[in-house]
């Protein structure tokens, strides 16, 4: 959800309890830079951290923001996602730390890092780096053990209390009429069984949450009964060395049922061993390893695991490699096999929400990372690790090429949020692909760079990029890509030695492959580079050269159009503003015709820029606000800032100085964003001087500084809103 300022996750359920908790949080917010919150898993950390951070959220002038830790499989996009969730997309050519110390260094925020565990190490290294350099920053960290950063102050997040104190019993009752809002306690007996299950599984939340979701197949008596005989015959029977017997603390870990294929042999569903030898969840019940609290939900997990269907217990398995939320076509793309057939799918899916195993959000799915654990160790148990990773691999491939194919469609935005959501799936997907498929990874690299680029992961698409090629041969189109993609990352990070250098060969290895696609791309690219180096004459001679031999390429192809756009800058750059007029307004056309946001809102600003030099403000401004709303649909930062820059220089024109100081503010802060100051191709700086010349002498340096001032200090979604406002305040 947006706070005022910044993000935090919906709470999707109701909050019980934790006044204690939520007070000394409340003072070590106040009091502390640093806070972690350490407890076993399904304990509450991150319900506590969300209603904790909501609560403190309007202390901190520029928000409070979350980042969840826990579907990165290393530290290799660590920083990446916190950049990502405190608002940075950075284009330059720095270190990204850098760039993150940077960027907060003036900002007086909350951060929140959930998951923190399984990166301990490079957490507590980087923030010690951003806790030195950026003094108005506070951390909030949810992990099962302390991080050891200096100055760590750490609150221990308990069970909920279960004698003398309602809270875990209200839990359970919540949960029961969540599910089904005739449910209750009111039958003879039912309450005292309630407390009983509370007590059993030791007021941890999610086992709790659990054991109501199994109401639906046993009254609450039954289900006391039931739990009271599993736990005691795990937590009683030891075998040598202390430890129970054969994954004993994990009923049902075994076969998603007997005959299932491909399972490991279980004698039923009733959670005996089978006479199995010892694997690896026996070490869940060893007491030196796991506190006895952390094998309760291990042991409440196991049986809810139990209470699945072989195919739902198959689904929770093969869902695991999935580090961010799905929906049900994804879920069939990289679940389906076997025994789960699409449909199977479908309801093996509906299944594990009755089960609280996967949570709903809309058409959104997600897994606590609790139980993503216990499936991806089932997952291991089956054998089905590789093939589960190779489908997963798969499906975002697809993904890719849908939509680098949906590029110029009316689709284009939808494709867009869908690569920048999927960002860590895609990322995996490429990890796996690096390995065990070359081909595909150069493939896919290539075809979702561009978008990578456009959502500011340009050190992700760069790197990638050049991982691909150096992972062995490529020919054709994909190598064509890959040397695009890393020219276009170059470029947009300031770096036009290296882009020039990938558009020469670009152009090379298309013209040698005959490749028409390749002959555009390399022309935009290398068009670009011309343009932002102050060579618009060479840009449009070999822009139009590439379209007069490319002829038999369509309109609305995704290159053509581009190339088209440099022929717009090109002429507006040279001056000849009637032409350029005419092939912009032309280029938006084709644009709108096909549903393309990205080049029409680059006609938009090039017709914002001829308007402006032909003495038209109005018009100059109605064309920067149409980019700038096709900028926000797309996300797109850089494109914002541009867009900001243009529309401010605009307003001056038309005598607003107080309005214009504002917007070139927010302007400012998107700049900020991106980790540049100004930029744009070179004719737009005499512009952007004059304008502001003329908004400072409408009403004064000390006006101006204060209108400035306040676009600055905006949250970017205000300022921005703020300046697509059409009236204008003289």
């Amino acid at each position: 959800m947006m706070t005022k300022v910044g993000y935090l996750p919906d709470e999707t359920s109701s909050f019980v309890g934790r006044r204690a908790e939520l007070a000394r949080l409340h003072t070590a917010l106040t009091t502390r830079r640093m806070t972690t919150l350490i407890g076993p898993g399904g304990v509450g950390k991150t319900r506590l951290a969300v209603r904790a951070a909501r609560a403190a959220a309007d202390r901190y002038p520029d928000g409070a923001w979350w980042a969840d830790l826990s579907p990165l499989p290393d530290d290799g996009l660590l920083l990446p996602t916190v950049s990502d969730a405190v608002g940075l997309a950075d284009h330059t050519l720095r270190m990204p730390v850098e760039a993150l110390c940077e960027w907060l260094g003036d900002k007086h925020l909350l951060l929140v890092l959930d998951s923190a565990e399984h990166l301990r190490g490079p957490c507590s290294h980087l923030l010690a780096e951003i806790l030195t350099t950026s003094r108005g920053l506070t951390v909030l960290v949810t992990s099962r053990q302390p991080l050891g950063t200096r100055g760590e102050y750490v609150v221990e997040v308990p069970p909920l209390p279960v004698d003398g104190a309602p809270d875990a019993l209200q839990l359970f009752a919540d949960r029961l009429r969540a599910a089904d809002p005739r449910a209750g306690l009111d039958a003879p007996g039912d309450e005292a069984a309630a407390v009983e299950i509370c007590r059993r599984l030791e007021g941890i939340p999610l086992a709790i949450e659990l054991a109501a979701a199994g109401i639906g197949r046993h009254s609450v008596a039954q289900l006391a009964a039931r739990i009271g005989t599993r736990f005691d015959a795990r937590f009683d029977a030891r075998g040598a060395h202390g430890r129970s017997g054969v994954l004993a603390l994990t009923p049902g870990f075994g076969a998603p049922g007997p005959g299932a294929p491909g399972a490991p042999g279980e004698a039923g569903a009733a959670g005996d061993d089978g006479g199995r030898g010892t694997a690896r969840l026996d070490l869940l019940a060893d007491a030196t390893v796991w506190p006895r609290r952390h094998r309760t939900l291990r042991t409440a997990i196991g049986w809810s695991h139990e209470l699945c269907t072989p195919l739902e217990r198959l689904l929770w398995a093969r869902l695991t490699p999935l580090r961010t939320d799905f929906d049900e076509e994804v879920a069939r793309e990289v679940c389906a096999g076997g025994p789960l057939t699409p449909d199977e799918v479908d309801r093996a899916l509906q299944g594990l929400v009755a089960q609280c195993v996967v949570q709903r959000d809309g058409d959104r799915y997600r897994m606590l990372d609790t139980l993503r654990e216990y499936g991806r160790m089932w997952l291991t148990e089956l054998g089905e690790a590789r093939a589960a990773a190779d489908r997963h691999a798969r499906s975002f491939l697809d993904l890719a090429r849908r939509a680098h194919d949906g590029w110029t469609g009316p689709e284009q935005v939808s494709w867009y949020h869908k690569v920048s959501d999927t960002h860590l799936d895609l990322c995996a997907a490429l990890e796996h692909l690096l390995v065990h498929d070359v081909g595909g990874a150069q493939e896919m690299a290539g075809r979702v760079g561009f978008f990578w680029a456009c959502c500011g992961h340009l050190s992700e698409a760069r790197s990638y990029a050049q991982r691909a090629l150096d992972a062995g041969p490529v020919e054709g189109p994909h190598r064509t890509r890959l040397q695009w993609v890393l020219g276009v990352a170059a470029l947009l990070q300031g770096d036009f030695a290296t882009a020039e250098k990938y558009g020469a060969l670009c152009t090379a290895v298309a013209l040698f492959d005959r490749d028409d696609e390749g002959m555009l791309g390399a022309a935009y690219l290398s068009g670009l580079t011309q343009l932002m180096t102050g060579e618009p004459a060479a840009a449009l001679e070999a822009a139009g050269r590439v379209l007069r031999m490319t002829e038999s390429v369509p309109v609305d192809s995704a290159h053509r159009l581009r190339c088209h756009l440099i022929t717009v800058f090109a002429l507006t750059a040279l001056g000849r503003l009637t032409e350029s007029e005419a092939a912009a307004t032309a280029l938006r056309r084709a644009c709108e015709r096909g549903g393309e946001y990205w080049t029409r809102s680059y006609a938009d600003y090039q017709l914002a820029l001829i308007a402006l030099f032909q003495g038209r403000p109005a018009a100059s401004a109605a064309h920067a606000r149409s980019m700038l709303a096709g900028k926000h649909r797309l996300r797109d930062s850089f494109g914002i800032a541009l867009g900001l820059d243009i529309l401010a220089a605009a307003i001056a024109a038309q005598g607003a100085g107080a309005q214009a100081a504002r917007v070139y503010g927010t302007g400012h802060a998107y700049w900020r964003m991106v980790g540049h100051p100004q930029r744009g191709t070179p004719e737009l700086g005499p512009v952007r001087e004059r304008c502001e010349l003329q908004a400072r002498a409408a009403v004064g340096d000390e006006a101006y500084q204060r209108a400035f001032e306040r676009g600055q200090s905006d949250n970017a979604e205000v300022g921005l809103a703020a300046a697509l406002r059409t009236e204008l305040q003289l």
